[in-house]
């Protein structure tokens, strides 16, 4: 049965040349960075080069890129960071109420510790209003975090308006990018930006899973979540994932050379996804008209998401009824659009890559109509 794999937001197919670089960097380089003779000192250059192209990719300096080993952690070391470092910036966080759980999560917590959280509501087309965004920030927030690209209805946040509106309200504010889905899908340039730090992950870039990024603008201070070493300038200490770290840097700049073309094509299977779609009686879409086109959200009323999906993957089709971190729970995001709890329970999230093809889109619209007259049947 031929495969259809149609989950590129949950992670993504490792590209055959970065899994050839992590394999070399684990059987032929696999000296401790850390150490002084020669082994160390060409893992050492190997991860510099991977920090390089990285920064390349966003629009950074190579010393402003922490590894980190994912972007969950990059988010957490970004916001416990900041609020760690005690009431000169103030004591209160102002966020989105659709963000992924690696932020929300710890924004609850540190709620529950005394900060002063306000998480700003998306529109039922999954929109953030930056002035909204802006107004509820004052002389006492110490950051703003917010997600470029929403990871389960692909809406973006103009990040670089949203940003300028926040400095005018307080200059002291840090402001922190999750930018995890927007890698490859929409230029990250964090310094156009004006972000202070901005989370990034290999495996949503066809590389490793277990590494990601967090990048700080030079002069900004975190406390760091982990002690006992000096590497990654003590923000994240432990001996490093040089062989994920040089996989991350390798899938950047494959992307570097090829995001124009991926984008292309991804637009033209989306396309005829939504063109096929729209052919099918009673589907709903949850995705604004300009998400991404690589993020796709729709509902199958009357079919939950997790009938859907068994059908689909007996067929060899993989889709998700959401984020992977959720486990199956409740969209949060598509709660927060206040969209009705049956276009919830039966969403699904379509996700295209770089290694989806045209003919993948036409088989799973036709499962898709079939599913829904077969389990209709079987109701």
């Amino acid at each position: 049965m031929r495969e259809i794999y149609l989950d590129n937001s949950a992670t993504t197919r490792t590209a055959e040349p970065v899994a050839d670089a992590v394999y070399d960097m684990l059987v032929n380089c696999y000296g401790n960075p850390s150490s002084l003779y020669r082994k160390g000192l060409e893992a050492e250059n190997r991860m510099t080069w991977a920090r390089r192209e990285i920064a390349a990719l966003i629009g950074c300096e190579g010393e402003e890129v922490t590894f980190t080993s994912g972007g969950t952690e990059a988010n957490n070391l970004a916001v416990f960071g900041v609020m760690a470092m005690g009431r000169s910036r103030g004591k209160k966080i102002v966020t989105t109420a659709y963000e992924h759980s690696s932020v929300g999560a710890a924004v609850r917590r540190l709620a529950e510790q005394g900060v002063e959280t306000v998480c700003v509501r998306p529109d039922g087309q999954g929109h953030i209003d930056p002035e909204e965004f802006a107004a509820a920030v004052d002389e006492n927030t110490a950051l703003a975090s917010f997600m470029a690209v929403n990871n389960e209805v692909g809406s973006v946040i103009p990040v670089e308006r949203l940003t300028r509106l926040l400095r005018r309200k307080n200059p002291r504010l840090l402001v922190h990018c999750d930018a995890v889905q927007a890698l490859g899908k929409i230029p990250v340039q964090v310094k156009k930006w004006d972000v202070d730090l901005c989370t990034v992950t290999a495996h949503k870039i066809y590389g490793p899973k277990g590494v990601g990024a967090l990048y700080v603008r030079r002069g900004v201070t975190l406390r760091p979540r982990q002690v006992g070493g000096e590497q990654e300038k003590r923000l994240r200490p432990g001996t490093e994932a040089s062989a994920l770290a040089v996989g991350f840097g390798k899938a950047a700049e494959l992307l570097s050379g090829q995001m124009q073309e991926d984008n292309r094509r991804i637009e033209e299977i989306s396309l005829a996804l939504r063109h096929g779609l729209w052919l099918i009686d009673g589907i709903q879409f949850n995705s604004p008209e300009d998400a991404v086109p690589a993020v796709m959200n729709i509902s199958v009323p009357g079919i939950r998401s997790e009938t859907m999906m068994h059908f689909l993957e007996q067929r060899g089709i993989s889709v998700s009824s959401g984020s992977a971190c959720s486990k199956g729970a409740k969209s949060h995001v598509l709660t927060a659009m206040g969209l009705p709890e049956g276009r919830i329970d039966s969403a699904l999230r379509i996700s295209v890559g770089r290694y989806n093809t045209l003919e993948d889109a036409e088989i799973f619209c036709e499962a898709l109509s079939q599913g829904m007259k077969a389990l209709a049947r079987a109701r």
